[in-house]
């Protein structure tokens, strides 16, 4: 079965995300509603939303809309995915119009949170019963890793093959199969817990600023935390689901559903934003007695503090779990029962107990399972294993002891037939000669043993960049010749990984910052990760990219342009417009239109299978007879018919008052470089001669008060300084 085209029935929040997020993919889809009107309000309120469930501005045009009065399109589709209101009888009504459009052999599937999956179909043709399962996408479905797939007993396996093939290569999820139970896995148990500690802030005995604190990072849950996720969820949607699971909700809950006061989208939820007299905006806190907001108050709970310190997160979440305080109280009471019927309702609703933690990683954002962390308490490890062995590939390779080298930034690790792979794994993989070392190191021993080289990690971050609090230690001590060497050995490793005697295929996954995006923008090859943040971000701290990152743009400004043209300046400005803007890309794709990437250049949709997709892409270059590339010695360049625009652009800039003396000052330094140095004429440079060009603008940048003061403060708050 193969899926090339997609419509989804109903254009509300989630129906037409699932529809961008199949654009994402590639497939078009045609998203029906009521109305067409109703069709193409949806999709502009998705092209709206933040976080954008699209990966660049322009992959909405891959959704087609319409009304349901033309059903008859949905004939054309290999898969039919229904994502409308949950109610039993509506859904039957439509799925029957279904039923009679669809072409035999086509997929049909429901996004329902809850509602039986056998129940929906009843009434309904053989051939609809045989292709019909439940396909429960989690909100934002671009970012949330897990799909439940939810077959029926009459539902052929190639169907649930063709949907799990395609929703992990091409969707990039996380694919569990669920029984046909109410609610499935993630939302049973979600629920369940959450009833219990509305239940302790019901009684007083905790605020919501008090839960939030407990139930967010220190447990390795997402900073949103119960009601901040509430709150984005839906209040409303809550009452469905634990009603649903016939549990009884706090009444002040039911009353907050009456009133509409149900989250984020009606402004009001467990928080509401408000203006202040002076124009800020502040942050208000539900009083469940009052149902009235107030100001919000800080949760002081000192064992929270005293846990941050245990950086191991089972002996942490052991540590607040049997802890003599409120802490410890709060999560007896909610963590118990609800690890307790965890493992009693597990048999109803999974196949597998692994099953159940990966729901609650992928779905959620926990770190920690449920039997994970019942494993924790009781002082135990509980590893969840890979859902299929080419998962977690670097993973699965350092567990059967392939580490041939270790720093304590870096290691070597063999992922087998000639592969190697550089992984990075200091605090937010940030670059220091720790990694600087082990890319030297990689490049030698897979030169002189094996056949290609990988650079990436598993970790949540490729690189955050340089290690920028060292830069700052030294340019304060005005050690200039060490500042020099820094830059040097930097640019000297990542020239190493573009002319290597070996393919170097870089995987970056999450940030790909400064640095990091200069070691992707060398690779041979780059297989990216599809949520990768790629941006060449020095200016924001006062500098410019000197790890041959500026040096690259230029080139690929050059290469980009048409045959026989002499007009340097529109892809240079777009060039110079990302580095001086320090434009991070929201996706791969972004990251292509941008110039972080190349069209040769390939993505990988689930995160788990990047690593072994960068392997293959190695082993491919060497059945295609990689050679190093030539040296680029005659790189187009402009001159001042280039640098004198750059700077009559600046100084206008600076003239309406949108950029800083400081920024002015940034951005000539960075036009020089672009336009080759300060020749008359266009003219050729090589790269050496735009590396020296690097260099010469970061050192006399760095000795800048406000550069220095740049560093600091984002070192300090992790926000730019506009000074």
């Amino acid at each position: 079965m193969v899926i090339r085209h997609v419509a989804v029935l109903g254009a509300g929040v989630m129906g037409a995300q699932i529809a961008a997020h199949f654009a994402n993919a590639g497939v078009p889809a045609l998203l029906l509603d009521v109305t067409p009107d109703a069709a193409r309000d949806g999709l502009t309120r998705a092209r709206s939303l933040r976080p954008d469930p699209f990966f660049t501005p322009d992959t909405w045009k891959l959704i087609s809309t319409g009304g349901f009065d033309e059903l008859a399109r949905i004939k054309d589709c290999d898969w039919i995915l229904e994502a409308i209101v949950e109610q039993l009888d509506i859904k039957r009504s439509l799925l029957a119009q279904v039923d009679a459009a669809r072409r035999p052999g086509s997929i049909v599937s429901s996004n329902t949170s809850g509602i039986p999956i056998a129940a929906l179909a009843e009434g309904r043709s053989d051939d609809f019963r045989r292709h019909w399962l439940g396909t429960h996408f989690f909100n934002p479905p671009r970012y949330l890793h897990l799909l439940e797939l939810i077959p029926t007993a009459e539902t052929l396996k190639e169907v649930v093959d063709a949907v799990t093939n395609f929703a992990d290569h091409h969707l990039g999820k996380g694919v569990v199969i669920a029984k046909d139970s109410p609610n499935f896995i993630g939302n049973h148990l979600a629920l369940y817990g959450v009833v219990h500690i509305l239940e302790q802030v019901e009684s007083g005995a905790f605020t919501i600023e008090e839960v939030d604190a407990m139930t967010g990072p220190a447990l390795g849950r997402p900073k949103s935390a119960t009601f901040r996720t509430l709150d984005l969820a839906g209040i409303d949607i809550l009452a469905h689901v634990v009603h649903n699971l016939n549990l009884t909700l706090p009444a002040f809950v039911e009353k907050m559903v009456e009133r509409k006061m149900v989250g984020e989208k009606a402004g009001q939820g467990f928080y509401k934003r408000v203006k202040k007299p002076d124009g800020d905006s502040e942050i208000l806190t539900l009083d469940p007695a009052t149902l009235e907001y107030r100001p919000r108050k800080p949760a002081k709970l000192g064992s929270l503090e005293a846990a941050a310190a245990i950086g191991d997160l089972r002996e942490r979440v052991r540590a607040l779990y049997n802890g003599k305080d409120r802490v410890g109280e709060f999560l007896r009471a909610t963590l118990k029962p609800t690890l307790d019927y965890t493992e009693k309702v597990t048999p109803q609703i999974a196949y597998s107990a692994d099953d159940v933690d990966r729901v609650m990683r992928w779905g959620f954002g926990w770190e920690l399972g449920p039997f994970e962390v019942k494993e924790a308490i009781d002082g135990r490890v509980r590893e969840v294993p890979p859902a299929a062995p080419d998962l977690q590939l670097l993973k699965s390779a350092k567990e059967r002891s392939r580490v041939v080298k270790k720093n304590a930034g870096a290691s070597l690790v063999d992922l087998g037939d000639g592969v190697l792979c550089v992984e990075f794994h200091s605090k937010m993989n940030a670059i220091g000669g720790d990694t600087i070392q082990m890319l030297h190191a990689g490049l030698k021993e897979a030169s002189a043993n094996f056949a290609a080289l990988v650079v990436g990690n598993e970790g949540e971050h490729f690189s955050a960049g340089a290690n920028i609090m060292l830069l700052l230690l030294e340019a304060q001590e005005e050690n200039w010749d060490e500042v020099d060497l820094m830059v040097r050995a930097f640019q000297n490793a990542t020239m190493s990984l573009r002319y290597a005697d070996v393919p170097v295929i870089v995987a970056p996954a999450g940030l790909a910052l400064g640095g990091g995006c200069e070691i992707t923008m060398h690779g041979d090859r780059v297989q990216a990760a599809a949520e990768s943040y790629i941006g060449l971000v020095e200016a924001g701290v006062g500098l410019i990219p000197a790890g041959g990152g500026t040096k690259e743009m230029v080139a690929r400004a050059a290469e980009s342009m048409p045959p026989g043209s002499t007009d340097f300046l529109p892809p240079i400005q777009r060039a110079f417009e990302a580095i001086g803007f320090a434009k991070v890309s929201a996706s791969a794709p972004d990251a292509q239109r941008i110039g972080y990437l190349r069209s040769v250049d390939a993505m990988t949709m689930n995160r788990e299978r990047l690593i072994a997709d960068a392997k293959a892409k190695a082993l491919q270059r060497v059945a295609e007879g990689y050679q190093p590339p030539a040296p680029r010695t005659a790189i187009p360049v402009g001159g001042d018919a280039v640098l004198a625009p750059l700077k009559l652009g600046i100084h206008l800039a600076w003239r309406a008052g949108r950029v800083s003396d400081h920024d002015a000052l940034i951005g000539r330094r960075l036009a020089t470089i672009m336009a080759g140095g300060t020749l008359p004429h266009p003219s050729t440079v090589t790269e050496q001669q735009l590396l020296d060009l690097e260099r010469e603008a970061f050192l006399s940048l760095v000795a800048e008060r406000k550069t220095q003061e740049r560093i600091q403060h984002t070192l300090k708050t992790g926000k730019p300084l506009r000074n």
